[in-house]
């Protein structure tokens, strides 16, 4: 799927974001990268332009844009600053989807528009110092009838810090079971910040519940069911980011190899300059498409879980490559902070770990291949 093959809402969506990321993302980046500053204000000039709930229904705040236009932002967004767009990306796939797809009416009514309008942000407290992958060996517990009280710790939750509404799991009488807590709610704490090796402008947060008063998102006992679904759709959100991160790279070390003067000319000339370069579009273009095809599965309602796993795997995996060509091409700048490419490197990495490593992804994609052949013996 080519940028030709975008409706004119989704290009128009696209232009927008580009143009937001590059007069106001662009500039401040490294400065938030230096300084490990959550660009506050950043958010606020989101929600003003519709983004953050550019895929959330009207009728709840939202842009009303499709699943593809939201990866659009995404991209674009990432291609500034990739903590923006993991931002925005727990924000609205981890944040607001599970509520819209799971909450009551009530809930829903509530809880959405302050979201979907940037006026509150959203998060998604799932993993544990002892529970990541294997999610179900979580130690927070809810207990209570009517009102529910948790208890436990969630690590390393994106938006942590800033979040007013956060989508919790819980072991309920054995089963895990999803929730929704309010900032502020009694017994509720932040109890850290995560030094981290990049995307230090977005939040990444330790949580403490100490009989903390929790919602009931969905059945009890659905709390599994809930996050799979919701990584389902944040793995292409992931993919997406990956490739604008790429896009970055790419961008970069083009214009250097243009401008950089070596042997009497632009090293631009030199063949192995020139491979690098071609290698690095031609699998950012199908790190796209592969994004791009997940995403209109999915705003389709079509399944999407081998294809998003697929997006997410190849993506993360181009861009931690090809933000260390891009340093490549730049040489001893390259490893200085006078160039961004070093920010990207860092940035891309955690693409492969974050909302399912790339050993996770190919569990996934495998079992979409096998079936019943990989329960065998």
């Amino acid at each position: 799927m080519s940028l030709h093959e975008l409706s004119d809402e989704q290009r128009e969506i696209r232009e927008l974001t580009r143009r937001f990321a590059d007069e106001v993302i662009v500039p401040d980046a490294p400065a938030w990268d230096r300084e490990h500053r959550f660009p506050v204000e950043v958010f606020s000039q989101l929600g003003e332009l519709g983004l953050m709930g550019v895929n959330v229904p009207e009728e709840h705040g939202g842009a009303g844009a499709d699943f593809l236009s939201y990866v659009l932002v995404l991209e674009e967004l990432s291609r500034g600053d990739a903590g923006v767009g993991t931002t925005l990306a727990v924000h609205i796939g981890a944040g607001i989807m599970p509520i819209l797809a799971h909450g009551s009416s009530e809930q829903v009514e509530r809880l959405v528009a302050p979201l979907a309008r940037g006026a509150e942000m959203a998060a998604f407290a799932l993993t544990e110092a002892g529970a990541g992958s294997d999610a179900s060996a979580m130690l927070t517990r809810a207990t209570g009838k009517g009102e529910m009280r948790l208890t436990g710790t969630k690590q390393w939750i994106t938006n942590g810090s800033y979040a007013h509404t956060f989508n919790v799991f819980a072991k309920e009488d054995a089963r895990v079971s999803a929730f929704l807590v309010r900032r502020g709610a009694a017994g509720f704490a932040v109890t850290r910040e995560e030094e981290k090796l990049g995307q230090n402008s977005s939040s990444t947060a330790d949580l403490l519940f100490e009989d903390t008063p929790a919602e009931r998102l969905g059945a009890p006992g659905a709390g599994m069911r809930i996050a799979l679904s919701t990584l389902d759709g944040g793995r292409i959100g992931i993919a997406a980011q990956a490739v604008g991160i790429a896009q970055a790279a790419l961008e970069l070390a083009t214009g250097y190899a243009k401008q950089r003067t070596a042997f009497g000319g632009p090293i631009a000339r030199f063949q192995a300059i020139q491979h690098k370069l071609a290698d690095m579009q031609t699998e950012i273009e199908a790190a796209r498409a592969l994004t791009w095809r997940a995403a209109r599965l999915k705003t389709a309602g079509r399944p999407h879980t081998v294809e998003g796993a697929q997006a997410k795997l190849f993506a993360s995996g181009v861009a931690r490559r090809q933000t260390g060509e891009a340093i490549q091409v730049l040489g001893g700048y390259g490893y200085t902070k006078e160039f961004p490419a070093e920010r990207y490197y860092r940035d891309a990495k955690v693409t492969e770990i974050y909302e399912g490593t790339s050993e996770i992804q190919k569990l996934v994609i495998a079992r979409g291949l096998l079936g019943e052949a990989m329960r065998e013996g």
